[in-house]
């Protein structure tokens, strides 16, 4: 695929600084010449994310997450490489060369955005006309107004099984790009029917405004045939794990919270109220990339899930994945099991600040986690008691805060009559075994790869001292690019052992002999940006200038040698290959 020169690429990686970048993304600290922050691709309390100003690229050494300005502006938005080079053009006042480009990808993305934006309207539409009257009752009977309904764009789907399906043909969309936006589907004979039939209709709307999906409610009488909610497969253009519903709203409520709530009504109902920084998962369980999602735009969050075993454990899971986010978190629990839109409906004018007065007065993780401890137990025994306090010191020996096990250690003592001596005995005795148990868990990460590393480059784990020698030949190369000619009289790209590195070495070498500074966007047009991760750990490798020919000869040395074990076994060297090797070998042994 024709590829955007890498002249251009040079220019805009140039006119970028990316910490700047970055930095309206993720809050950064000096570090020396570096700086550092949270990741914003996966939960951590302890920044591993730096950036680095001297190669203009970043690396997390906790994810492997790693590139350079094009490849964080794919990663963070969700972009295909030329949406990014484009985005990241426009914020520096450049314009992208585009003749040649394959641009397939692009344009089908946009032609199913077209379908969902075409496929919103005709919903509403529909909703708004005499043969939408069922839902629009529904929406009625759930005490939505015709401002919010207009306002969340919902809609109705036709019974009929081909309705949407005449309506897009009609306005020139294809079949097969129609199965791409999963608002059709193909039958069992061949045949294509509506996806969502005799439902409400719930947009799903991105942060710049576009429908990326859709959520179906059963109407009530029609739930007990199938399922009540169904949702828009993952798409070219939608991933569950990475949208919130109404997070376009929230995010500009102007509040320094949000509201993690269960459903579409419940979000769409607390808006209503006036709550406008409440948003839901999408028909999937709460991810690690809702947690990351959620911390760039809040700074506390609130969680009122269900309070049926299953809400309960969704709260479970979700305070499990917040904790290792960093992300302040509290429980609200609403009086009497009602969930958001029931509590809303029942206190009508009044619900917006019974609401707050809720929010106000929700529990904090560690005082949810106590309170849930105490379920099925009857604490009026000794027994009881007993088992209970051994689950509350689990609890406090997963804190970090000595101050806050302090503070509840004493509650526990006052109201238990237990003294916090002993409470806190028991914390230190359970801390020490999680140590433990932690500590092994790190070392057998340690002596593992990570699964970054091998997910990218499978082929190093059966050839582990190859692989870290071209790892260590590429980062010299990219740091020193004036021993090319070194490198190129004693290997060429088949000298190398897995097939990764060999890719990577000849796009280096390529950029380098055309005489333009390498840098890891190069590769944004070719690589994923896992592999570009993985590259951008080789270029901000601490090797000093002077030690870079006597680490390149070793590397070159183990390489060799290396690839004539291989060799012996396949026969895999040309004769030109041969000859540079065993003058290599020969010359690194004088």
């Amino acid at each position: 695929m024709p590829r955007i020169p890498d002249e251009f690429l040079s220019e805009l990686n140039a006119r970028t600084d990316i910490g700047d970048l970055i930095s309206s993304y993720v809050q950064l600290r000096p570090r020396g010449n570096r700086q550092v922050g949270l990741c914003p691709f996966h939960n951590e309390k302890t920044p591993s994310f730096t950036v680095f100003n001297d190669t203009n690229s970043y690396y997390c050494f906790g994810c492997g997450a790693g590139g350079g300005p094009v490849t964080f502006l794919r990663q963070i938005e969700n972009l295909d490489f030329y949406e990014a080079v484009k985005m990241l053009a426009d914020r520096v006042g450049m314009t992208v060369p585009t003749e040649g480009y394959d641009d397939s990808f692009l344009k089908l993305k946009k032609r199913i955005l077209a379908i969902n934006r075409e496929t919103a309207r005709f919903y509403h539409a529909y909703l708004m006309s005499p043969v939408g009257k069922p839902v629009l009752d529904y929406f009625v009977s759930r005490k939505l107004t015709i401002q919010t309904i207009r306002h969340f764009g919902l809609g109705a789907s036709p019974p009929q099984w081909d309705t949407l399906l005449k309506h897009l043909k009609a306005k020139g969309f294809r079949e097969d790009e129609m199965l791409q936006a999963n608002v059709i589907m193909r039958g069992a004979r061949g045949g294509y029917y509506d996806r969502f039939r005799n439902r409400a209709m719930f947009p799903i709307i991105d942060l710049r405004g576009n429908v990326i999906a859709f959520g179906g409610r059963a109407l009530p009488g029609e739930d007990k045939k199938g399922a009540k909610y169904i949702n828009t497969s993952d798409t070219p253009v939608f991933k569950k794990s990475q949208n919130l519903y109404a997070l376009q709203f929230a995010k500009n409520s102007g509040s320094q919270r949000m509201i993690l709530a269960e459903g579409y009504m419940d979000v769409i109902a607390l808006h209503q109220a006036g709550i406008t920084n409440a948003v839901a998962a999408l028909g999937t369980a709460f991810t690690e990339e809702h947690a990351v999602l959620l911390s760039r735009y809040t700074k506390e969050l609130v969680i009122t899930l269900d309070a049926d075993e299953a809400g309960k454990k969704a709260t479970d899971r979700a305070l499990k994945i917040l904790s290792k986010s960093g992300l302040p978190t509290k429980v609200l629990r609403i009086p009497d099991g009602k969930d958001p839109d029931e509590f809303i409906k029942n206190n009508g004018a009044t619900a917006e600040t019974a609401f707050q007065d809720l929010v106000e007065h929700s529990m904090n993780a560690v005082e949810y986690k106590l309170q849930q401890a105490a379920s099925g137990i009857d604490t009026k025994t000794d027994a009881g008691r007993l088992e209970y306090l051994k689950k509350c010191a689990d609890i406090l020996a997963g804190l970090y805060d000595d101050i806050a096990i302090d503070l509840y250690a004493s509650r526990l003592s006052e109201q238990f009559g237990v003294s916090k001596t002993a409470i806190l005995s028991e914390t230190r005795a359970r801390k020490k075994r999680f140590k433990r148990a932690e500590s092994k868990k790190q070392f057998g990460e340690m002596i593992r790869p990570k699964r970054f590393e091998t997910e990218v480059n499978p082929e190093a784990a059966a050839h582990p001292r190859a692989a870290k020698a071209e790892e260590g030949i590429l980062s010299i190369l990219m740091l020193s690019p004036d021993l090319l000619k070194t490198v190129k009289e004693s290997i060429t790209e088949n000298s190398f052992v897995t097939a990764f590195h060999k890719r990577v070495f000849k796009r280096v070498c390529e950029v380098l002999e055309s005489g333009i500074h390498f840098d890891v966007s190069m590769l944004a047009g070719d690589f994923t940006p896992a592999e570009c991760g993985r590259v951008a750990s080789y270029q901000n490798r601490l090797i000093k200038g002077e030690n870079a020919p006597a680490e390149l000869k070793d590397c070159i040395k183990v390489l060799l040698e290396e690839k004539q074990k291989d060799a012996e076994n396949s026969a895999e060297l040309s004769d030109e290959d041969w000859a540079k090797a065993m003058g290599a070998i020969a010359e690194s042994k004088k």
